[in-house]
């Protein structure tokens, strides 16, 4: 199958939801890789492993998969003579239980379940194995003192060489506590150590193997104990080395079991993937088709695998028998496209073994070859560049078709002249029909309802429309074509019987300013052109603008925060200097207190040097000006300079004659007066009122936008700024219109709204909203 098409029919979205109904590695593995298969008999196989496991589900009985491990890696490692660890040793031992476990709940099954019974005879019991590693290791994947007598002897010696250790040290904790920093017995590099303080590491003796931060406390080992610790890690020592034999040994037997260990893992991952399917299938109420090579398709109640189920609609569909080609016509939004999916994807999933969403006695043809052309026919426009698009792949289409292809086309013929375009697309389709292929089609052409009449391979179809709820019902009928309901629903909406009248007289009539129409509307798009590209050069140019604004003004904010910092480590240094040097002087005094022989001189240095103490922040400002300017008056209101900073600001507040507080930037500090310098007088000036202003509850704003048609970055632009006005407004909830199409506008939509601070949550639009194509957002 084309990769392309598993992508546009979302078949990866099937495949995720078949993952997550895997229960281990090996099921999820598999699942992953799900492609859709070209050969009937392998369908078939398929399906019926996907039956019987349903029938084994349906029973209510939760299959015994847990335990199960991936341990390919470790059965490589363990043939080319590498040595396991615990933990691989033990999942290997899991696996077994595991796979013994699956095979005694499938053959202790009554049900007729052929295929799994027949699958797990081929499991392996290897009851020696497992026992032999569970005698070894523990649930913990510890090595127990029962693998082996010698381990056991060496533990036991173990045990009592830290017995012994621990007499000793304890003895010194009674003893000598007052030596000890803490009366506990410790470990470093793996040697029993005490923590002596440091004044008495020559009354202790031994060797030191760490110390504290401080340095004040040594973590020492004792004399009476260095043997006793050399003969503890001699034993140590032994003791990892018959661990590692043992774990060598287990090795040695896992690596000659590693053919059944393989089987094993084989037939678990392929029963864990058969289950995994037949979960798949009872969450979406599926049920097993019959399969045929014969290009029929028939399916009662059927519903979309990927639209939950109290939003789907279920619809009857059946092709290849009395008539091999179906074209639904009607208007958009009706479901037409959903319904076209529906079966190319409940196609591919029957051909990859899977149930499908609809009701028992559904059958479904294997296909060589399902090819799809649908696009983003949700757009306000639709311009060569479409039409080119979608011709280049329906050339490729036709490259390929014959009669084991199902051929879907949305839209056919759209992008283009009607006429043109429903030439095209009839023409088309009497190609695909004669080389007997399968295909469905969706139109909005009224030219394509009589060429259903006039196939006989051919039928028309539509999506039912309520004129009493002006709303799509999203059903499909088969065999009643799309017809137009303006007359309908303007009738509804109230419009009056005169013009509806009138407007039905002109049906048929051509018109007769056809030429001077296209000749308008040729001279209106050049003129939309002209403008578009002179909004387009404001919008450049203002985003640069924009650009550059934001890069002065973070440039200024970096500036202003390296001048804080600046400053305030400047003012750190100088207190930490000052709690030095008075630390020093505290010192000196409680010194000079405790000596009766006191001079003078010696008080007289000691003040001195607490006066020198004190932290001088430097000024760029002369003596002359700091002395001028210490002799000005401020007042509240007054434009300073702060010199320690280097910064502007005002005057807040006098708080004494040599100390005011002071605005500068967010900050309010106090500084002295020897620190600030007047810049001016605040100046009288008139009241103005302000030009911004705020939109609250009361400013008008759309409780929806509508994105389609617009470039991605000017859609971006205008949702950036639509969210900001929704947001003043206070508005809970609103829409956001971006079409399905390609999903780049609708994933650049859901990436943005997904990050922004002003959202709580965003969900896809219901049936009746719009569906994928409209994102609805819900505000903080």
């Amino acid at each position: 199958m084309n990769e392309r098409i598993l992508r546009v029919l979302d078949f990866q979205k099937v495949i995720d939801r078949l993952v997550q109904q895997a229960q281990t590695s090996l099921g999820k593995d598999l699942a992953a890789r799900l492609k859709p298969s070209t050969d009937l008999e392998q369908v078939n196989s398929l399906q019926e492993e996907t039956d019987e496991a349903s029938q084994v589900i349906r029973l209510n009985v939760p299959v015994p998969l847990g335990g199960i491990f991936d341990i390919r890696p470790s059965l490589k490692r363990s043939v080319i003579g590498g040595v396991l660890s615990t933990s691989e040793c033990l999942d290997v031992a899991n696996t077994i239980y595991g796979g013994r476990q699956v095979k005694d709940f499938i053959i202790g099954l009554d049900e007729d379940l052929p295929i799994l019974k027949e699958l797990v005879e081929g499991i392996s019991p290897l009851r020696n194995l497992e026992l032999e590693i569970k005698r070894c290791i523990d649930d913990h994947g510890q090595v127990m003192d029962s693998a082996t007598e010698k381990l056991r002897g060496i533990r036991s010696s173990i045990r009592t060489h830290e017995s012994r250790v621990r007499e000793k040290l304890e003895s010194y904790t009674r003893t000598k506590s007052n030596m000890l920093s803490d009366a506990i017995i410790t470990i470093r590099n793996e040697r029993y150590v005490l923590p002596v303080k440091h004044e008495y590491r020559g009354a202790v003796g031994g060797i030191v193997h760490d110390q504290s931060a401080s340095g004040q406390t040594l973590f020492m080992e004792p004399k009476a104990v260095v043997d006793l610790n050399n003969q503890l890690q001699e034993l140590r020592a032994n003791e990892k080395q018959e661990i590692d034999r043992i774990l060598r040994e287990l090795s040695q037997h896992i690596a000659e079991e590693e053919v059944s260990l393989s089987e094993n893992v084989r037939i678990l991952a392929q029963v864990d993937y058969m289950f995994a399917r037949a979960n798949l299938a009872r969450e979406m109420k599926a049920s097993r088709p019959t399969m045929n090579n014969q290009g029929y398709i028939k399916m009662q109640q059927a519903r979309h695998p990927l639209i939950a189920p109290d939003e789907v609609v279920a619809n009857d569909i059946e092709i290849g028998k009395e008539y091999t080609s179906i074209v639904i016509t009607g208007p958009n939004t009706g479901g037409k496209t959903v319904t076209l999916k529906m079966v190319g994807l409940c196609t591919l999933m029957a051909q990859s073994g899977l149930q499908v969403p609809a009701l028992d006695g559904c059958e479904m043809a294997v296909f060589e070859h399902v090819f799809a052309d649908i696009g983003d026919e949700q757009s306000i426009e639709q311009n060569l560049s479409t039409f080119s698009s979608h011709m280049t792949n329906i050339v490729d289409i036709l490259n390929h078709v014959d009669n084991r292809t199902l051929v879907l086309f949305d839209e056919l013929g759209a992008g283009t002249d009607p006429q043109e375009g429903a030439a095209l697309a009839m023409s088309i389709l009497d190609e695909v029909v004669s080389r007997n292929a399968r295909v469905i089609a969706t139109t909005h052409y009224p030219e394509l309802k009589a060429y259903g009449y006039n196939r006989e391979q051919v039928i028309n179809a539509s999506m039912e429309f309520d004129v009493q709820t002006l709303q799509p019902t999203y059903r499909l009928l088969i065999g009643v074509p799309g017809r137009s309901n303006a007359f309908e629903i303007s009738k509804r909406l109230g419009l009056a019987p005169t013009i509806i009248d009138r407007a039905k007289s002109h049906i048929g009539v051509d018109s007769k300013n056809v030429e001077n129409m296209i000749a308008s509307l040729e001279k209106s798009k050049i003129q939309a052109e002209k403008e578009y590209e002179e909004a387009h050069e404001i919008l450049l140019e203002s985003e640069r603008l924009r650009k550059q604004m934001e890069a002065e003004w973070n440039q200024f904010e970096t500036k202003r925060e390296a001048l804080y910092k600046k400053a305030e480590e400047k003012a750190e240094k100088a207190i930490r200097k000052a709690r030095e040097e008075a630390e020093i002087i505290v010192s000196e005094i409680r010194k000079m207190k405790t000596d009766a022989k006191l001079k003078e001189h010696e008080w007289i240095e000691a003040r001195k040097m607490l006066e020198e103490a004190q932290p001088k922040l430097s000024s760029k400002q002369d003596g002359k000006k700091e002395s001028k300017a210490s002799n000005e008056v401020l007042s509240p209101g007054d434009e300073i300079k702060l010199l320690t900073l280097n910064q502007n600001g005002s005057v807040l507040e006098k708080i004494s004659d040599s100390e005011y507080l002071v605005q500068v930037g967010i900050m309010k500090v106090k500084v002295k007066r020897s620190d600030l310098q007047l810049i001016g007088k605040p100046k009288q000036t008139t009241y103005q009122k302000p030009l911004a202003t705020v939109k609250g509850s009361n400013y008008h704003v759309p409780l929806e936008l509508d994105l389609r048609g617009e470039r991605f970055e000017d859609a971006l632009l205008k949702l950036e700024k639509y969210i900001d006005d929704a947001t003043l407004a206070g508005y809970p909830k609103v829409s956001i219109i971006h079409g399905k199409g390609t999903g780049a506008l609708r994933k650049g939509v859901q990436d943005f709204v997904k990050n922004h601070p002003s959202i709580a949550s965003t969900r896809p639009g219901a049936a009746g909203e719009g569906g994928s194509g409209v994102t609805v957002i819900e505000f903080r």
